[in-house]
C-alpha cells in the first residue's frame, strides 16, 4: 500500500491528518503538488502538525477550533474524505462540503464503544451553508 489516502483510510497513518479542499472553496492548482487530485478538488495527507497548519492557512481556521465546533453536529461525510451530506439540508441541492478534516486514532479498548471495535477516523466538514458537521467511523478490516 504506497497511496498516502489509502494508507490513511486503513488506519496505516495515525499521526497524519487527511484535507480535503474543493475546488469551488479553493483555486489553487499548486495544491495538486502536495495531494492528490480527485473529482472536486485536492485531497492531501501530511503529518499531523503540517497538515494543521495547511488547514489553517487554506480556511483561516484552526483545524482543532473547527473540529470542536463541527462536533456539535453529526452529519455524513464520504469515507473517501471528498464530500458528504450535509445535516441542514433534505438534499444535495445548494449544499456541497467546501472541506474536510480528519484525523485516525488507534484502537483503544479503555474507552470502549466504536474505539474498542478498532481504528477510527475522525471526519469533520463545512458546507456551503456554512454548516460544521462531523463523522466518524471504524476503520475497516483489512482483513475480513
Amino acid at each position: 500500500m504506497t497511496d498516502p489516502r489509502e494508507e490513511f483510510l486503513a488506519g496505516k497513518r495515525p499521526d497524519d491528518v487527511a484535507l480535503f479542499l474543493a475546488d469551488s472553496y479553493v483555486s489553487d492548482d499548486r495544491l495538486a503538488e502536495f495531494g492528490e487530485r480527485v473529482e472536486d478538488g485536492v485531497l492531501i495527507v501530511v503529518d499531523g502538525e503540517r497538515g494543521r497548519n495547511a488547514f489553517e492557512a487554506a480556511t483561516g481556521t484552526q483545524a482543532m477550533q473547527f473540529a470542536k465546533s463541527a462536533m456539535e453536529l453529526e452529519g455524513i461525510i464520504e469515507d473517501d474524505l471528498t464530500g458528504g451530506q450535509c445535516p441542514e439540508a433534505p438534499t444535495d441541492e445548494d449544499h456541497a462540503v467546501q472541506f474536510v478534516f480528519a484525523f485516525a486514532e488507534e484502537q483503544n479498548e479503555d474507552v470502549g464503544g466504536i474505539y474498542a471495535e478498532g481504528d477510527v477516523v475522525h471526519a469533520y466538514a463545512k458546507c456551503t451553508c456554512g454548516t460544521a458537521y462531523s463523522d466518524k467511523w471504524n476503520v475497516p478490516d483489512a482483513d475480513a
